[in-house]
Formats: structure tokens, sequence, C-alpha cells
């Protein structure tokens, strides 16, 4: 007995009701990005643009092509023109939410645009998910145009998530943090006396610099490091930013303190004082610093030598000042050399009298 056709066409339907998830084929994409859709069931299913996506600019063409499958919730079995009413972002966003709830529970990473910012910070939006990265977890510069992140991608983690009060907060800091630990690690894990180095001078003090090794420690290169001249100043060698080339000379795991190398002074010009120069010799000096005790004086560029204050004059003084001047060139001679020590004892006094002494004073009377 043949069956009812009704009863055939009923059967071959799908079960379509309110609150129901159905796949069908797009037959249409319309100029004003309506979605129509064969369900399979005796009318066909519309999704308006407004229940295609929570993102205004997103263009439905750009997702499916004509014959494509889409899943959609139903929102009325009749939108008034004899379409099943079908939301497609609402179906999205749910699958969305079990994806995105694992991946929290995992502690992945999210890199997404950032759809909207503010003074507090930016908002990301995944799937129709709203999650805040507040300021003070964006790593954004106080120096930056937070208005530049519109569009820009980031990766964060989400740090707190509850769905019921819908607050989901990520953050960038978090991964920032995860990575500067995983190379301090390496670096600390890999750190030898005389490794090299590429660095950035990231600071510079008087008494040296501070020099960026990985990004992250703060390595210090003395200045003797830097000079044999013990009255150089580091910022008349480096500058801030400056890329230089550096090998550990001392390091410390347990307080993460580095102590730096380098070569840009050069050769130890010690090295050549023995054969150069000997006790009794008279030679040209330039008064570099003064001490209680007597006065420096520059024999030539890295070598100093000590005149004694009872090797200053003849007469009597307290203190090298009443005799001498900063940067003032003179004849002394050589009464002393500790070449182990890198030590050099000078005499002005001993040339009193003498023509090296005249010389002199022909000198105090220019500078006077």
């Amino acid at each position: 007995m043949e069956e009812n056709f009704e009863e055939l066409f009923n059967q071959s339907i799908k079960d379509v009701n309110i609150g129901k998830t159905v796949t069908g084929n797009i037959i249409r994409i319309t100029k004003n990005k309506e979605i129509y859709v064969d369900l399979g069931y005796k009318a066909d299913g519309i999704i308006p643009f407004g229940e295609y996506s929570y993102e205004e600019d997103k263009d439905p063409n750009d997702e499916f092509k004509l014959g494509d499958k889409i899943t959609a919730d139903v929102l009325k079995m009749n939108d008034g023109m004899g379409n099943v009413l079908l939301s497609y972002k609402r179906a999205k966003t749910r699958n969305a939410w079990k994806s995105f709830e694992q991946k929290v529970k995992n502690k992945e990473v999210f890199k997404e645009e950032v759809s909207e910012v503010n003074k507090n910070g930016l908002i990301v939006l995944i799937d129709g998910i709203r999650v805040f990265i507040p300021m003070s977890l964006s790593c954004i510069n106080k120096n930056e145009d937070i208005q530049s992140y519109i569009g820009k991608k980031v990766e964060f983690i989400v740090i707190e998530y509850n769905k019921q009060n819908k607050k989901i907060i990520g953050s960038i800091k978090e991964i920032k943090d995860q990575e500067k630990k995983k190379k301090s690690d390496k670096f600390w894990n890999e750190i030898e006396i005389e490794k090299e180095y590429e660095g950035t001078v990231s600071s510079i003090s008087n008494y040296g610099a501070f020099i960026d090794l990985e990004g992250v420690v703060q390595g210090l290169l003395h200045i003797s490091e830097l000079s044999w001249n013990k009255n150089a100043k580091p910022q008349e060698i480096l500058k801030e930013n400056q890329k230089i080339k550096v090998r550990i000379k001392e390091f410390d795991k347990e307080n993460k303190k580095v102590k730096l190398a380098t070569d840009l002074k050069g050769e130890d010009p010690w090295n050549v004082v023995k054969d150069k120069y000997k006790i009794s010799d008279v030679v040209k000096v330039k008064i570099s610093r003064f001490m209680p005790f007597g006065a420096f004086a520059e024999i030539e560029k890295g070598i100093e030598g000590l005149i004694h204050i009872s090797q200053i004059s003849v007469e009597r003084i307290t203190k090298p000042e009443e005799k001498l001047k900063i940067g003032q060139e003179l004849n002394a001679k050589i009464i002393d050399m500790d070449l182990q020590n890198k030590k050099i004892s000078l005499s002005i006094s001993e040339l009193e009298g003498t023509s090296y002494d005249l010389e002199y004073q022909e000198e105090l009377k220019d500078l006077n």
C-alpha cells in the first residue's frame, strides 16, 4: 500500500523548532548581506546581517560562498515573510565559548586584534566574547598613543574568568614576563667567564656604564674597563643605546649580578714603560688630580705618576694646590718606578735650580 505523500514529505523534512541548532546550504547572499539557507525544510532560513556577526564591518562574502554549509540557531519559525529566522552569531558564539573555555583552562596564548581602547585599557573581541586588558597589564609605554593599538594584534592570556558576571581579564604582561623568565633562565644556565655578548648601553654614570644583555640583565662595565686613563669619563667614551661587544668578567647567579669587560681601552700602556722610561729621566707631565698627600700627573695617556707633597717644592707646603694647578704642564724627574704595581714616583723639587726648573718657572708665568 502506497504511503500518503504528505506523510512522506513530513518524514523527509528536518525537525526545525525555536531554539534548535540547524545546518543547511547557503543558496543566496544579498546585497544587504542577508544569507538565505536551504534547511531541507518547507521554508528557507534567513540570517539577517544583524544576526551574522557581532562585528559591524564583517562581510559574509569574505567567509562564505554559495553552496557552503552554515550552522545557525532558530529564532523564529516565521520572520513575517515566510522564512525561518536564524542567528549565525549566536551559534558561533556558543561554540566559541566552548573553545574559549578550553583554551583558558589550558592557559593557552590568544592572539587577537584590539577592537576598542579607552583610558583604562584595551578591549578584544573573540567571536563576540569581550576580553578586557587593563593598562597595568598591557605593557603600553606612557609615551605611546593608545589609539594606535586599534586593529593591532596582541598576544595575551586570560588571568581572570567569570562567565556569569561576564568579567574576563587578559594580560599581555604575563606573556612578556613568561618570555623574559625563559630568556633569563637560558642566560644564567649558559653564562660563563669570558663568554662574549653584543650588548646595548642602557645608562651611564661617573663610574661606568650598565649594559643590557639580551633584555635579561644589566651588566656593569666599570670605567676601569673602558680606559687606562684614571680621569676618563664614561660619557666621553660611550653613548646610551650604543651597541658594544663585551665579555663576562665576573658573575653572581644568586644575586643576578654581572661584571663585564671589553677591548675598547686597547693595550695596557704600562707594557712599554720599562723600555721607554728609567729612574732620573726628566719628563714633561700634566697635573691631573690632587690628593691630600700630593698630586697625580699624567706622563702620557694612561700613565700617571705621583708627586708626593714633599716632592712638589723645597718650601714647606700643606697642600699641593699652593704650588700647582689642574691641567698645568711642567717638568718632573722620575725618582722611583714599581712596574709590578704600576707606580711611578715623581719629583719637582729635585729640579729646582736646574735648567728644567727655569723652564718650569716660565710656564708658571704663562699660567699666571
